[in-house]
């Protein structure tokens, strides 16, 4: 498998089944600042209006808290069809073919299970919707940033991440949590070692420092206490706060991720996982093992190695 084949352009979309679907609707609605643009028996598509990405997190209802999918764009068609194949040769059974989509933007997709037993989906050709820029205090989310996914062999889903689609490691935390990007964003994926198998976060880009602060601020007045943060992480040199949505899933606000413009020159570093600066650089959101991990240790994914419904 060649290290020339580096497909992903960026993230598209995160869905999620979750039990409580009207509280969900609720939350991401009218407190997290997501806007639904379409939705049909038990599900509901979320975008934002300053990315033309067609929806950015998808909400269905299902008996089980999970992960329904991961999904990612490619340029082009062929690039669907080349990475079908090099799945295929490399023993990776398809949950489905290459073809046509029919979710909003429709486009032409595959999906397949990584080696944990997630859904990924790739796709190519999905239309666009009108989108604007964001104007100053508007404090909703301007993009998916990134995903962070639980594993219990952090090294084995970073090669299959690396060999298949391409990504390329930006920085380690320890040995507990690796960075990728596709790109020049720092990572729009990352791996944290668990004890099982599941969704870490959901993140998601604000227009700045104060649109962030506003967005952190709106939630807990809603009664909604941050998990972890306002802080800045070391990897990544970005802001962060964490929130649980109704379904105990965790979300995040976070603004001005580190770029890597020099791709060639890039050497990944590996930030010491027990300095409070790594965690926090600002030193105002406390530890994370006080809050925040507690939850995440307790994480589970009903649907891995399961086929989404939709």
């Amino acid at each position: 498998m060649t290290a020339a084949f580096r497909p992903i352009t960026h993230l598209r979309h995160v869905g999620i089944g979750v039990p409580d679907y009207g509280k969900a609707l609720e939350f991401y609605k009218n407190i997290w600042g997501l806007q639904p643009v379409a939705d049909d028996s038990g599900v509901t598509f979320f975008a934002t209006p300053a990315d033309p990405e067609q929806y950015v997190l998808r909400v269905r209802q299902d008996q089980d808290k999970r992960l329904d999918l991961i999904a990612f764009g490619v340029n082009s068609p062929e690039e669907v069809d080349e990475l079908a194949r090099r799945l295929a040769a490399g023993g990776i059974t398809l949950d489905r073919e290459p073809d046509k989509l029919d979710t909003p933007g429709g486009g032409y997709g595959v999906r397949f299970f990584d080696p944990d037993g997630r859904l990924v989906e790739v796709s190519a050709g999905v239309a666009q919707k009108p989108f604007r820029e964001l104007e100053e205090r508007e404090s909703v989310p301007k993009k998916l940033s990134h995903v962070v996914i639980n594993s219990t062999d952090v090294a084995a889903t970073k090669a299959f991440y690396e060999t298949y689609l391409g990504f390329r490691l930006s920085d380690w935390l320890g040995d507990l949590m690796c960075f990728m990007r596709s790109g020049t964003q720092h990572h729009i994926l990352a791996i944290s070692r668990a004890p099982s198998v599941s969704l870490n976060h959901i993140s998601f880009e604000m227009r700045g420092i104060d649109e962030y602060m506003r967005g952190t601020g709106r939630l807990m007045r809603a009664g909604h206490r941050p998990l972890w943060g306002p802080g800045r992480h070391g990897p990544g040199d970005n802001t962060f706060t964490y929130f649980l949505d109704p379904n105990e899933n965790v979300v995040e606000y976070t603004t001005e991720l580190e770029t890597i413009e020099d791709e060639e020159a890039w050497e990944p570093r590996v930030f010491d996982s027990t300095s409070p600066q790594s965690q926090d650089q600002w030193g105002t959101g406390g530890s994370m093992t006080e809050t925040m991990l507690p939850v995440l240790l307790k994480q589970t994914d009903g649907g891995l190695w399961t086929p989404s419904p939709i």
